[in-house]
């Protein structure tokens, strides 16, 4: 058992973070092109998270009907939810700002341009002057 992965750390990259993160990536897409506010996301990441918890459980932590009780700790463990749920929250977020920045882009290209793959900016930053002035 380690801090951040509970049985193995393959069981963790294949769970967590190629599953469940692309899973979460593609809620945080989802979130932005609906317009909806990333909170929205964040939400459902943590219903995501307990699927995520509940895979784990029952594909690495030899979980049987037999040993419910026994396994119900590694199950309901706050320590590795809050580890998945920050794992998932990232590539949620990724994807909303990915996604985000792509529809500013595209929607408004006359006003924004691309900073990075995952912001983006005003054309002409507010502080700046007015191009004519008037004398």
């Amino acid at each position: 058992m380690g801090v951040i992965w509970e049985t193995s750390f393959w069981a963790f990259l294949f769970v967590t973070v190629f599953a469940g993160g692309g899973a979460a990536y593609m809620i945080g897409r989802a979130a932005a092109r609906g317009w909806n506010p990333i909170w929205q996301a964040g939400l459902q990441v943590m219903l995501l998270t307990a699927a995520v918890r509940f895979l784990h459980w029952g594909l690495f932590a030899g979980a049987t009907l037999e040993s419910w009780r026994q396994s119900q700790g590694s199950l309901l463990s706050l320590h590795y939810y809050l580890v998945d749920a920050i794992v998932l929250l990232v590539f949620a977020a990724i994807g909303f700002s990915r996604q985000r920045t792509v529809q500013m882009l595209r929607q408004y290209g006359w006003l924004a341009v691309e900073t990075s793959p995952l912001t983006w900016r005003p054309l002409h930053d507010a502080k700046s002057p007015p191009q004519s002035r008037r004398d």
